[in-house]
């Protein structure tokens, strides 16, 4: 992959890269946020001039056969390029694209709110092309790629002696708005199988949905007919509708498993017989309520910079 994206620069925008990998009875998500769409200060902050450089934040969660064992969100007020515009380093973690292609994310912090420190670190070596570059919903400015979409992984989380390989997947989301002010939420999922990994992206106000398809053939990626018939839902404890059922196509892959539940996100997971499925939901509209930005100050740690 090229030299990492020009970083955001302007109130309300947004620039992140994530990546997740199932590895055995291991899976975890790293997530680099520039103008974090977790953070209360941001979301607050926006009327008022705040910029995405000033509210970045790094994500980790280590889950054990679909349980949550750490999770870290912290905020720094700062992010900066390294390495020839290959490296991005927020705080003492670092997401870094190699001239070779491999992708290398480390975290070193600690959990979230005050607690155990985490040193972690994913390298992604991709198996298929990057897809293009996508506009989620004509006529806003949010848009989606998806970098890696099928790679070896190799999971290490020295502070709780995790090592494990797997596969792994990588995508970035930008825009110049913040999310929930005109682009409600958006729900996906990418299933990784014996051969092909497929992403599907599915968006509010009956817009098409996304589906990248990605293996031995290349990566290819298109707008799909909206379902004749919705697939059922069901609600979490916090009032935030999920998918009933997690597919692989028209195969049913199981009931998800929540790995993470709040009131305005959700992600979560099903395996079965050579089939990995992990995806989330999220409601930008319920974050930016007063009350659920106060709640999430306890997920997070803040940071005053390197």
């Amino acid at each position: 992959m090229d030299a990492l994206p020009a970083l955001p620069d302007t109130a309300g925008a947004y620039r992140w890269f994530y990546a997740d990998v199932t590895a055995g009875e291991y899976s975890a998500v790293f997530i680099f946020m520039v103008g974090s769409l977790f953070s209360p200060r941001y979301s607050a902050g926006v009327k008022r001039g705040a910029l995405p450089l000033e509210h970045c934040a790094v994500n980790f969660a280590l889950y054990h056969q679909g349980r949550r064992q750490r999770w870290v969100l912290s905020e720094y007020p700062e992010a900066s390029m390294q390495g020839n515009g290959r490296a991005l380093r927020i705080g003492r973690s670092l997401l870094e694209y190699a001239p070779d292609g491999t992708v290398r994310l480390e975290v070193d912090e600690r959990c979230a709110p005050f607690g155990r420190a985490v040193r972690a670190s994913l390298v992604l070596e991709p198996q298929v092309p990057a897809a293009e570059e996508l506009q989620l919903v004509p006529g806003l400015p949010h848009y989606w790629r998806a970098l890696a979409p099928r790679a070896k992984a190799r999971l290490e989380v020295a502070s709780e002696g995790v090592v494990s390989e797997g596969l792994g997947y990588h995508d970035s989301n930008h825009g110049a708005e913040l999310l929930g002010a005109r682009l409600p939420g958006w729900h996906w999922a990418r299933v990784h199988g014996p051969e092909e990994t497929v992403v599907d992206y599915h968006l509010p106000g009956g817009v098409a949905p996304v589906r990248v398809s990605a293996g031995a053939l290349g990566t290819k990626c298109e707008r799909r007919p909206l379902l004749a018939e919705a697939r059922p839902t069901s609600l979490t404890g916090w009032g935030l509708r999920v998918p009933a059922r997690l597919h692989a196509g028209n195969t049913v892959v199981g009931v998800p498993k929540l790995l993470e539940s709040s009131p305005f996100y959700a992600r979560v997971e099903a395996r079965r017989s050579g089939l990995d499925v992990m995806g989330e939901v999220a409601d930008f509209r319920r974050f930016h309520s007063p009350f659920i930005r106060w709640m999430a100050h306890f997920r997070t740690r803040v940071e005053r910079g390197t």
